[in-house]
């Protein structure tokens, strides 16, 4: 019986055990069971789809209208810049013309020229060594007109979108032609000099507009284009106010006018009526003089008779 046992099963696997091969097959063959599960894993992510590839396919990914909505989106966070390239070597040295600014900056903003003044509708920049600089557009826009006026020099004018322009006069050199389209920076021309700015020497007059009325440059560097549209609103809304007020006055001081009409007439009806009234003692006076006079003259031609 012990001879069977010792040749039994348990015998085989203690002499499988004790083989030098044994353990490194078992090593070998769970690695190859993990690295065939690795590979499979990698095959299934591979095998996923892509929404990228999915879009190009099906045809609605449409890349033009998406690269027009990211270019409106930047063109709504352009923020007005300076006219100059360098900031730290220009100057303002005309401001604009502002009723509520403090009295040296009004001051500041009037331009003599022709032994008269006139006031500022934008600002002139020069540079600090009050040499020639390059003039740079404030904002992307496409050039509207380029003119030569005997006062303000070379002139050209951008045109942008919401009914936005800016003006740069006084350039001694021009870069752009009517019709081109030009980016934030890019060069518009040189700084020059001109008839009405001539004490302020090489410089640039820089102006901008919306809807037609003249706006403070300084109050909107640095500032989106869309600020300019609030105040625009504001601007508006006050001369609404004005003109009604303006017609309340009018009406008022037509009231007083009629009113004084009204008692002039009255005045003028009253003493009509005292002067009849003097008059009218006046001529029974007359009369009464002139009954005894009459008397008068019978008596005497009765005693002549």
């Amino acid at each position: 019986m012990s001879e069977e046992f010792k040749g039994g099963p348990k015998n085989k696997w203690s002499r499988i055990y004790r083989k030098k091969w044994f353990f490194p097959a078992v090593y070998l063959t769970i690695a190859a069971l993990l690295l065939s599960v690795v590979v499979w894993y990698q095959n299934m992510d591979n095998q996923v789809p892509d929404a990228t590839d999915d879009q190009e396919q099906s045809g609605d990914y449409s890349p033009v209208l998406n690269d027009d909505e990211a270019q409106t989106v930047l063109d709504q966070q352009e923020l007005i810049q300076m006219p100059v390239v360098n900031l730290d070597e220009a100057e303002i040295v005309t401001k604009f013309f502002d009723y509520n600014a403090e009295q040296e900056d009004r001051e500041n903003a009037l331009v003599l020229y022709n032994n008269r003044f006139y006031q500022s509708t934008g600002v002139d920049i020069a540079a600090a060594n009050a040499e020639v600089f390059d003039v740079v557009a404030a904002l992307s826009g496409t050039v509207e007109e380029v003119k030569e006026d005997p006062l303000l020099g070379n002139v050209v004018i951008l045109s942008h979108a919401d009914e936005v322009k800016t003006y740069y006069a006084s350039l001694d050199e021009v870069s752009v032609t009517a019709g081109s389209d030009l980016k934030q920076g890019d060069k518009v021309g040189t700084a020059g000099k001109n008839l009405f700015g001539k004490d302020n020497g090489t410089h640039v007059h820089f102006e901008i507009r919306k809807d037609g009325k003249e706006m403070n440059p300084e109050t909107y560097f640095n500032q989106p284009v869309s600020s300019l549209e609030s105040v625009s609103e504001e601007a508006e809304g006050d001369s609404a106010v004005n003109e009604e007020s303006d017609a309340a006055e009018d009406a008022e001081a037509n009231e007083e006018t009629n009113a004084t009409e009204e008692d002039s007439e009255a005045t003028e009806e009253s003493d009509a009526t005292s002067d009849s009234e003097e008059e009218s003692p006046e001529s029974g006076e007359d009369e009464t003089e002139a009954d005894p006079e009459e008397e008068t003259d019978d008596s005497t031609e009765n005693d002549n008779a």
